[in-house]
């Protein structure tokens, strides 16, 4: 018979009718709750009579038990403390390291990251508050796969107004972030080949081909994505505002080429607007997809501008992939916790979204000119107009890297873009300006001149 321990709060599966008795039943149950956790180290076991009391046994058992397990090392006992669990050492103390997950370096540059410690808490508080006390009852049941309707009408003015959207609420689908959207497009495309930027984002090219799809690259230059290659493609993946890694805009002429050949071929032009919103020494780019609505599936998410740990994303989508990718939300995970999309739905109409994304802007402008003030005339340094990276020519990336390594610096490189490797591309490093904390943020500039002088 289990006995449930109200003092400790844990299920110590008592078997006080074993044949080896209550005493050992009890030993054995403190025993396995120790070594497994249940019990931690320093959590104060009840006194002998209280115990003996819960558990319907005699106070002479319940010490002797403690007695036996204090001689064994897993209980302490001390005058006016009681008896406690004692400290025991890890059952894989000797084990090697398994864990994937390097340590955080003391300096880092690394691109795709915003500087989360500008999220807007109390702002967001205040819309969370505000969602809840309107929200209705239905609200907290299971909802539409694609999304509350108060976030995807919030989403279709915000859009119109900022990026040139269009986006009527019924072709909106909101997901957990920008790759589930991509994960879901690739699922609906049943394993067509999606051409994809060359030099580009690799876990991208992953979350395609682990969703069944074929990647086939396609090549970036000055003028951004080139629409050759496309013949066998059902779609292509592009980054038009602020190509990522590359930092170039898509040129006109290549826009006008992509959406002809999505019209002639009926092809799928994908838009990642990951960082649309962010620009500086330009006029703003609106979004591809306002060209050609029926052949573009638009992608945003609030990673960039609020926080990756949001998980709120959306796809503006054509009216033919409406049905068929809510479909897919539904059987991946039903839909986007409701909570969150209310509160951003808030956050938007009081336009508390639009001024904190102006605050980002002018901050990482701010921190773009720190970065280009460090560089000073050094040349090769592209795609600063935008965005919250820069792309710096060097000669040798290998001992660009193992410098910035000795130094304790992370940053990206081109090299680990490219589609295949290969002597003779193009190398450089990613520089992210968006995710060092402003108090460590000279320190980082200089560490990084000073690798880049060194070179």
């Amino acid at each position: 018979m289990d006995v449930f321990w109200a003092g400790v709060g844990v299920d110590l599966h008592l078997e006080p009718d074993a044949a080896d008795g209550r005493r050992a039943g009890l030993e054995r149950a403190l025993r396995d709750a120790v070594r497994d956790g249940r019990l931690a180290p320093g959590s104060r076991l009840p006194a002998t009579r209280r115990l003996a009391a819960e558990l319907g046994i005699s106070r002479g058992t319940a010490k002797a038990a403690y007695d036996q397990l204090v001689a064994e090392g897993y209980l302490t006992a001390r005058q006016g403390s009681g008896t406690q669990v004692a400290p025991l050492p890890s059952l894989n103390a000797d084990a090697p390291e398994t864990s994937t997950h390097a340590r955080a370096p003391r300096l880092d540059l690394r691109p795709g990251s915003p500087d989360v410690g500008t999220f807007p808490a109390a702002a967001w508080l205040r819309a969370l508050r505000r969602a809840i006390a309107s929200a209705p009852s239905l609200a907290y049941d299971y909802g539409d796969p694609r999304g509350r309707i108060e976030l995807r009408t919030a989403l279709s003015g915000y859009l119109g107004r900022a990026r040139g959207v269009i986006a009527p609420p019924e072709r909106i689908v909101v997901t957990s972030g920008y790759v589930q959207g991509l994960a879901l497009l690739t699922r609906v495309l049943n394993a067509g080949v999606i051409a994809m930027e060359d030099p580009g984002l690799p876990f991208h090219r992953d979350v395609v081909r682990h969703n069944g799809g074929t990647v086939a690259p396609v090549e970036v230059d000055e003028r951004g994505a080139s629409v050759r290659g496309l013949a066998d493609a059902a779609a292509v993946v592009v980054t038009p505002a602020h190509q990522y890694p590359t930092g170039v805009t898509l040129h006109p002429e290549r826009r006008r080429a992509l959406t002809d050949w999505a019209r002639a071929r009926g092809g799928l032009i994908v838009e990642d607007d990951y960082d649309g919103e962010f620009r500086y020494d330009r006029q703003p780019v609106g979004a591809l997809q306002g060209m050609a609505p029926g052949h573009v599936v638009y992608l945003g998410t609030a990673s960039k501008t609020l926080g990756p740990a949001l998980r709120l994303g959306w796809m503006v989508l054509p009216p033919h992939l409406v049905d068929a990718i809510a479909d897919a939300k539904l059987h991946s995970d039903h839909h986007t916790e409701s909570i969150g999309q209310l509160a951003l739905a808030e956050l938007i109409n009081s336009h508390a979204y639009d001024r904190h994304v102006r605050a980002c802007r002018l901050r990482y402008r701010r921190r773009r000119d720190q970065l280009l003030d460090r560089l000073g005339t050094r040349r090769g340094v592209r795609g600063i107009a935008a965005g919250l990276h820069a792309l710096i020519d060097v000669v040798d990336e290998g001992a660009v890297l193992a410098r910035a390594a000795e130094e304790g610096l992370a940053v990206g490189n081109l090299g680990e873009h490219w589609h295949t490797a290969g002597d003779g591309r193009p190398q450089g490093l990613v520089v992210g300006y968006g995710t060092p904390r402003e108090r460590v943020y000279p320190e980082t500039l200089e560490v990084l001149g000073r690798v880049l002088d060194r070179a």
